[in-house]
């Protein structure tokens, strides 16, 4: 699978998601116009204050969590490579009357796209799956972070992909072998779809290693047995906000957070 074959499938995925996910319960427009927040604990534990950090956020889909830092204080850009989500990420802004930049490219060309350098890049929940290998996105991280700069994420903890929809039996490797191709009948937002994904899974080694490789340093990394979101198979909700997969519930981690530093 060349470059250019999977970033054209994944880019149709997105595109063709935008409208039905921004209209989508999951991702409640109507209630993030009220609040002004979509992130959740575990990323704002992190973040800290914002209040007059230059941010960016990669892999944004249509921006909420980017303008959610920007109501925060951030100056705030959010990079995507679909055309359509940013679009949408634009006008969202624009109705909310906040302050934000966003910008349509690949997150291994953000650098090239981008001539600037920032407090802070972030990334969260679901992104680093839809590249191939991580050497190429972690130098985009050191390219665009100031001396001393941070990089912060969460995401869905690697054990999570290596099992099939319904989390009764491994059916994936850990470890980065091959892609995964999948044709899906409904998005994680619940949303009915009839795509086509080429993702891989990123175990944590390949990942500390990546980071590692260009010169950023681990100051937290933690680990946590829930999900902020209701996005799998059998969810139950073990209190507000936090939701456990039924079949796995506490066995293993579900997200993990981490801070590094360059």
């Amino acid at each position: 699978m060349t470059e250019e074959n999977y970033l054209h499938v994944n880019k149709d995925l997105w595109n063709n998601r935008v409208k039905g996910h921004y209209s989508s319960d999951f991702y409640d427009i109507k209630k993030f116009k009220k609040t002004r927040n979509s992130l959740n604990s575990i990323e704002l534990d992190l973040l800290g204050d914002l209040t007059g950090k230059n941010i960016l956020h990669l892999q944004c889909h249509f921006g909420m969590d980017t303008l959610s830092m920007a109501n925060m204080g951030a100056k705030a850009v959010g990079l995507d490579f679909s055309q359509k989500a940013v679009d949408q990420a634009g006008r969202l802004r624009d109705e909310m009357a906040l302050e934000a930049e966003f910008i349509c490219c690949n997150v291994t060309d953000a650098a090239k796209n981008i001539n600037a350098k920032f407090d802070i890049v972030f990334t969260s929940y679901g992104t680093i799956g839809w590249i191939p290998e991580l050497f190429p996105w972690a130098e985009q991280i050191s390219k665009l972070l100031k001396p001393e700069g941070q990089f912060i994420m969460a995401d869905f903890h690697p054990m999570v992909w290596i099992f099939d929809e319904n989390f009764s039996k491994i059916s994936y490797s850990y470890f980065n072998k091959k892609s995964i191709i999948e044709n899906a009948s409904k998005s994680y937002a619940g949303v009915k779809e009839n795509g086509k994904s080429i993702t891989w899974n990123h175990s944590l080694s390949e990942i500390f290693s990546a980071l590692r490789e260009y010169n950023l340093k681990l100051d937290e990394f933690k680990e946590f047995e829930y999900s902020p979101y209701p996005c799998f198979s059998n969810m139950i909700e073990l209190e507000n906000g936090k939701f456990l997969q039924k079949n796995i519930k506490g066995m293993i981690p579900m997200v993990y957070a981490m801070k590094w530093h360059l």
